[in-house]
C-alpha cells in the first residue's frame, strides 16, 4: 500500500503559507515512512552510505532547530549538533525511540510555525547563535532558511522512500 500525505491546497498564493504547508506535508511523509517499521528495521542501514531510518528522523529534528531556533532567532540551543558524532555520522542512542524522535520533529515544526508567525520572510537572521559576521556571507533571510529546510525535508523524504521500499516494498510519497 502506498504511503500518502495531505498536500497543501493548490490555490495557496501566499509564499509563507506555501512553505509552511509543504514543511508540514514532508514532516507527515517522514513520519509515515517510519511508521510500522520494527526497531531492528529502524536501526539497520539499508543503503551503502550507512545511515539508518531512525538516524535520519533525528537528524531532521535537529536540522530544523539549528536553522530556525539557533539560526534565525540566534537563541542558544543545547548541543546543536547532537544528531552527529565527531566523524559527522548521524547517531541515535539505544534508549531513544522513533516515537520520541518523530514527536520531537513534529514539535519542532510547531516551533517553526510560531517563529514564522512573528516574523516576515524578508527578515534577516541576527548574528549570534549559528551565524557570525563575515564579509563573505551575510546572514540568510527567513524565506531562504525556510526554503533550505524544505529542501532538506524533501531530499530526506526521498531517501526514506528508497529505504522503506528496500525494507518491505512500500512505495509512495
Amino acid at each position: 500500500m502506498p504511503v500518502r500525505g495531505p498536500r497543501p491546497d493548490r490555490q495557496i498564493a501566499d509564499p509563507t503559507d506555501l512553505l509552511l504547508g509543504y514543511l508540514d506535508f514532508y514532516r507527515s511523509i517522514v513520519a509515515a515512512k517510519v511508521d510500522g517499521l520494527s526497531d531492528a528495521e529502524l536501526r539497520t542501514t539499508h543503503l551503502p552510505s550507512g545511515w539508518t531510518p531512525i538516524e535520519l528522523v533525528k537528524h531532521l529534528g535537529y536540522m530544523e532547530r539549528r536553522w530556525l531556533v539557533w539560526g534565525f532567532l540566534a537563541e542558544p540551543v543545547p548541543d546543536p549538533w547532537g544528531d552527529a558524532d565527531a566523524d559527522d555520522r548521524w547517531v541515535v542512542a539505544e534508549d531513544e525511540t522513533v516515537d520520541e524522535l518523530v514527536a520531537a520533529m513534529l514539535a519542532g515544526g510547531e516551533r517553526t510555525r510560531s517563529i514564522v508567525a512573528a516574523a516576515d520572510l524578508a527578515d534577516v537572521a541576527p548574528f549570534g547563535g549559528r551565524f557570525a559576521p563575515t564579509d563573505e556571507e551575510p546572514s540568510p533571510t527567513l524565506g531562504w532558511i525556510l526554503h533550505h529546510v524544505l529542501q532538506e525535508y524533501a531530499r530526506h523524504a526521498g531517501h526514506l522512500d528508497i529505504a522503506r521500499e528496500l525494507v518491505d516494498g512500500v512505495t509512495g510519497e
